[in-house]
């Protein structure tokens, strides 16, 4: 019981971690709370949706492909971009016939287009292992002066008189 709410709690974070980082619910400019409360709900929307999309996509290409390997910095920044396009090219009037499909019609449309979907543009990067530095190796012709010990010797050169 306590591991599966700890998993519950994990997933609860990585929302949270989604929403500050991939959807910038907390901007620093908004000073009213009312706006910074609207802007975090709509971080949210957006989340839910992204999660929509994921259970899409896992329907279509299989959970092994999605579930890890989705990056949704990619996915949100593609989407970003394709909804400003569509938004200019494609009349608010187009958009109505969405609305009044039932939700078989509309989820077959959605796994249609999630066929279409190239993977490859939006898997995240593996984090590989560290490479180790090779140690430095001595070299007696170009020896390591500290910089103390070039202004103690610069000082003391200073410090005595000049001589005759």
């Amino acid at each position: 019981m306590i591991s599966q709410l700890y998993r519950k709690r994990w997933r609860v974070e990585t929302l949270f971690q989604v929403v500050t980082q991939i959807f910038d619910c907390e901007i620093k400019t908004l000073g009213y709370p009312r706006a910074a409360l609207f802007s975090f709900c709509m971080a949210l929307v957006a989340y839910n949706l992204f999660s929509c999309l994921k259970t899409i996509l896992s329907s279509v290409h299989g959970t092994d492909k999605i579930e890890g390997k989705l990056s949704y910095y990619y996915l949100a920044d593609d989407l970003e971009g394709t909804y400003r396009g569509m938004m200019i090219a494609l009349p608010p009037e187009l958009w109505e016939d969405f609305g009044q499909m039932s939700l078989t019609q509309l989820s077959a449309l959605l796994q249609d287009w999630a066929r279409q979907v190239n993977l490859s543009a939006f898997t995240s990067a593996p984090r590989k292992p560290k490479k180790k530095k090779p140690k430095p190796t001595y070299d007696p012709q170009h020896p390591h002066v500290s910089t103390a010990r070039l202004l103690a010797k610069k000082n003391k050169s200073r410090a005595s008189p000049p001589s005759k």
